[in-house]
């Protein structure tokens, strides 16, 4: 694979054009070089960039700057004769994984000399970095960089793997297959990811040796390019057992330290009491103020979940590393998304009745639990309805949560199923959140699928967990 992650204007087929050669001779003052900068990939001009022009020979003897205006033009005026570079510098460029945008020009005499410059095409950036044109899955393209989490220097050698949901529709019906792919980081700890799918939720992850990072869940944008960077360092997984001495769980400790705030997402207030935790690792909950800290955190790129009474749940990938930044968590009320949700539901009640609910009944694997057999289970509270249900166990967690848990062999046993209210997705909820949520009277239809089953409106990413779709009246 090629992996320069500098690219020359050459390599991305830039060119320079200078000015008709039967124009007159330059002006003693100089020359005028002129030009514009152009974002490819946003398919736009570049305004307020800082544009150079310096010496090739000595920059020190000769170097101006410009910025480009809102059309992304930009103007040297008086440049004498010689050879040049000009070149910029762009956040979007390192997102790209790519240097400073240089150009040579040389100034013999013509009066002016008309340079464009531009950020390239997704699609050169991606002929250079892949070794073939991407096809299949949507050529996505993904770029990143795997760093050590105490010293932040490049990891060369780490390996990046990704996953990722294949859904395909043959004579067999519906098939679902988990597609893997695995690269290795380069001198400069860079990695690439070619072809991937685009738009596609992908599950990431970063190793080195036995130190790894935690699965990330990403979503891969419809534009098919993804800036994604990760830091590996070291965990001590300890084994938690009860009063008989039986292993039960397992939780990972580290010497990193993470700290912030959870606040409110109607007002922004501080949510106080607020349960904060690196998933599998150590908890916490927050302060009158909605401050939190955690020490003794497993360090690298890891998943944090905050969750309070009354509030969706949520999990985001954060860097535990030597100074690493605060992180401001914003959880929503569950009344909310309530709110939200029913108004979803009076405007898509066909999908219920024509060709939703009763469609897949006929079509699809799974089980399907109409109003008239959800009222005959007579269940005090939503969660109790999938008590003795196949597959499905209702359990209390050593906090004191309830959960619903699926059995997988996608993850050796046991995992959360997504719970689909009125076709909006919700993700990490406990049982308690669901009864809170809805109660059974306002349910008029029930669909539980296994791993294998879930359709792909109601497939969660890489969760590779089963799904529960919940239809209100």
């Amino acid at each position: 694979m090629r992996l320069t992650l500098w690219l020359s204007a050459i390599a991305l087929g830039l060119a320079v054009t200078a000015a008709p050669a039967q124009e007159p001779p330059a002006p003693a003052g100089g020359a005028v070089v002129s030009g514009a900068v152009f974002d490819s990939v946003a398919g736009g001009p570049l305004a307020g960039v800082l544009v150079q022009l310096v010496s090739a020979s000595d920059p020190g003897a000769y170097s101006v700057a410009a910025n480009s205006d809102a059309s992304g033009r930009f103007v040297f005026r008086g440049v004498p004769a010689g050879r040049y570079h000009v070149g910029f510098h762009h956040p979007k460029l390192d997102s790209l994984g790519l240097g400073s945008i240089a150009r040579a020009v040389s100034v013999e005499g013509q009066p002016s000399i008309e340079v464009d410059l531009a950020i390239p095409p997704l699609s050169r950036v991606q002929a250079a970095l892949c070794e073939a044109p991407a096809v299949g899955q949507g050529g996505g393209l993904m770029l990143g960089m795997v760093r050590d989490a105490g010293s932040d220097a490049p990891v060369v050698g780490a390996t990046v793997v990704t996953w990722w949901r294949e859904i395909t529709v043959g004579k067999q019906g519906v098939e679902s297959r988990v597609a893997r792919r695995e690269v290795t980081t380069h001198d400069n700890g860079w990695f690439v990811l070619c072809d991937v799918p685009s738009p596609g939720a992908l599950i990431l992850q970063a190793n080195r040796g036995a130190d790894s990072t935690d699965m990330v869940e990403t979503e891969m944008p419809a534009a098919g390019f993804l800036r994604r960077d990760f830091m590996v360092g070291e965990a001590t997984v300890v084994q938690l057992v009860d009063s008989a001495g039986r292993a039960r769980a397992s939780r990972r400790t580290g010497s990193g330290r993470v700290s912030g705030i959870v606040i409110q997402a109607e007002d922004g207030q501080p949510l106080a009491g607020a349960w904060v935790r690196v998933v599998n690792g150590p908890e916490t909950r927050a302060d009158a103020q909605g401050e939190w800290a955690l020490a003794g955190a497993p360090s690298g790129t890891r998943v944090l979940e905050a969750r309070a009474p009354g509030f969706l749940p949520i999990r985001r990938a954060v860097d535990i590393g030597a100074g690493a930044a605060p992180v401001r968590l914003t959880l929503s009320r569950l009344t909310v998304v309530l709110d939200t949700l029913r108004a979803v539901a009076s405007s898509r009640r066909s999908l219920l009745g024509r060709d939703g609910f009763m469609m897949r009944q006929r079509t699809t694997a799974g089980r399907f639990y109409t109003e008239a057999a959800l009222a005959r289970r007579a269940a005090p509270f939503t969660s109790r309805l999938f008590a003795n249900m196949p597959g499905i166990d209702v359990e209390r967690d050593s906090t004191g949560q309830t959960w619903l848990f699926m059995r997988s062999s996608f993850h050796g046993g046991r995992c959360i199923p997504a719970i689909a209210l009125n076709s909006h997705i919700l993700r990490d909820i406990t049982a308690d959140d669901l009864d809170g949520l809805v109660e059974p009277e306002k349910i008029a239809a029930l669909e539980v699928y296994r791993e294998q089953q879930v359709p792909p409106q109601f497939q969660v990413g890489m969760g590779g967990c089963g799904s529960i779709v919940i239809w209100t009246k």
